[in-house]
């Protein structure tokens, strides 16, 4: 029996910064988009510092803006505190800043990505991506296989894991396996990506081996 699956043009695994913008941009474009994410509840999270823009990080806000984002959109409905650093200093290191309220921020994000045309949001654990070699002996992605065994296929897989892929959080001297505090990590899916050939910098192991 053939597990069950779904046909997306584009299928985006996390849905935090990254994934919510690139999901939206393909779906934007007219491609039928399946957003992946671990947890329907923190999608658009703002994990750490509460803040759009920044030194460096303003800059990429701005582009991402300019070519129709809706992280702009959100913080300027959720923004509580707007200014530009380093006005001491020269112009190349002045920045637009803007602080959020992280909950409504949070809940903005998706607000707009659940009202996309094209876009489904699903809450899925992505175990595995699947992949076929064509007569020509270049791999080609098709799509992810999820916990449950079901499929999601696409010839447009983009991995937005961020901290979750593998990853290890350190308190004092111990170590738990996480992408953020209560949540698990993707070590399915970083583990078969090692075995489709994918080359990622993890551990020092990790370097050495890539």
């Amino acid at each position: 029996m053939t597990a069950t699956h779904y046909d997306y043009d584009v299928v985006v695994v996390g849905a935090g910064h990254a994934g919510t913008e690139a999901a939206l941009a393909a779906a934007r474009l007219g491609a039928q988009v399946g957003l992946l994410t671990t947890n329907l509840d923190t999608v658009g999270q703002m994990s750490c510092n509460p803040a759009i823009g920044g030194v460096a990080k303003g800059q990429i806000a701005r582009e991402v803006d300019a070519l129709g984002g809706a992280m702009g959109q959100a913080i300027d409905a959720t923004g509580i505190q707007f200014r530009m650093l380093n006005r001491r200093k020269g112009p190349a290191m002045h920045s637009p800043r803007a602080q959020a309220d992280k909950k409504a921020y949070q809940h903005e994000i998706k607000r707009i990505v659940e009202e996309q045309t094209n876009l489904s949001l699903r809450q899925e654990a992505v175990d595995e991506i699947l992949t076929e070699t064509y007569g020509d002996g270049l791999r080609r992605v098709r799509g992810v296989r999820v916990r449950g065994g079901f499929e999601y296929r696409a010839s447009t897989v983009i991995l937005t894991t961020g901290t979750f892929l593998q990853a290890l959080m350190h308190t004092g001297e111990t170590k738990t396996a996480g992408g953020r505090a209560g949540e698990s990590t993707s070590g399915a899916s970083a583990r078969h990506s090692r075995g489709s050939g994918f080359r990622w910098q993890g551990s020092r192991q990790e370097r050495r081996l890539a």
